[in-house]
């Protein structure tokens, strides 16, 4: 009597477990991504944090958002895959593209298509602002963001070169790094650095928020439009995830149309890119020696 008993408990025992074991491998995997650390730590995590939610309800995945200390280390952990999925800026995103074949560059913003830099002064230094580039500010010291920063380096430098036919060090009486586009506003404002270059989106914002650092500075040129932050994916997502993932993503990303979250890069809204739109980034990267 017993026989019959144990057998369909052992069958039940083995059904329950299987179907454990099923749904244990239909989980769907971990989403993380990151962005590069163009403010301070607390904005960029209130910021992501809630992104993080509204990718999780759109791609029904869990969504979550790595924090990383530089530039350099948001392309690090795309590379290692320990990110799949970052907000990078122009450059950080051709570097990224460049070490995991296969990526795509997925949006970027309405105003990323025609971005500029912003070159700010402490106002004790006399510059006003001009069409021209402030020759004025020849034997000044200047600073620029993070060493790898499209808007904060590398096309300040680009324009720096091509309009003074000098390198920054040699035009300049000191040049230094901030590491992020809110410190280059606090050193200009306190007269750490007479002049920084940094991403327009940042100053207009502090002048928005009327931060105190905005009333000692001044901007006294903007850099002509060139391509900027874009939304980048790795190339094996659609292996781990589904076929079709990354198409999900993009679509997500584009119908992104909640006010608070798009105030939080902040863009009007995302539109489709691709690898081609950054050609210009990768050819001024090459030609300053910053690319590999």
């Amino acid at each position: 009597m017993l026989r019959p008993f144990l057998g369909c408990a052992a069958a039940a025992i083995c059904l329950t477990l299987s179907g454990g074991v099923s749904a244990v491998a239909q989980t769907p995997p971990t989403l993380y991504f990151s962005a590069i650390p163009d403010d301070d730590e607390t904005r960029l995590m209130e910021r992501f944090g809630k992104v993080a939610d509204y990718l999780s309800e759109k791609l029904d995945v869990p969504v979550q958002y790595i924090p990383v200390k530089s530039y350099a280390a948001s392309v690090t952990a795309f590379r290692n895959d320990q990110i799949q999925l970052a907000w990078f800026g122009g450059l950080s995103g051709v570097q990224a593209r460049l070490a995991v074949p296969g990526s795509q560059a997925l949006a970027q913003g309405n105003e990323d298509m025609k971005f500029v830099s912003y070159f700010i002064a402490n106002e004790s230094t006399g510059l006003e602002r001009s069409d021209d580039f402030p020759q004025g500010a020849k034997g000044m010291s200047f600073t620029f963001g993070a060493q790898t920063s499209t808007s904060g380096r590398l096309f300040p430098e680009f324009h720096i070169r091509q309009e003074t036919g000098s390198a920054p060090e040699e035009f300049f009486s000191r040049v230094g790094f901030s590491g992020d586009h809110g410190q280059t506003l606090r050193l200009v404002s306190t007269g750490a650095f007479d002049i920084g270059a940094l991403n327009y989106t940042v100053y207009d914002t502090a002048v928005a928020e009327n931060a105190p650092e905005v009333a000692g500075t001044r901007i006294i040129w903007q850099t002509p439009p060139y391509p900027d932050y874009n939304w980048t994916i790795r190339g094996d997502v659609d292996e781990r995830y589904g076929e079709g993932f990354s198409d999900r993503v993009k679509a997500a990303l584009i119908g992104m149309d909640d006010p608070d979250l798009l105030a939080s890069f902040p863009r009007a809204a995302f539109v489709e890119t691709s690898n081609e739109a950054y050609a210009p980034i990768e050819e001024t990267a090459r030609a300053l020696g910053l690319l590999d």
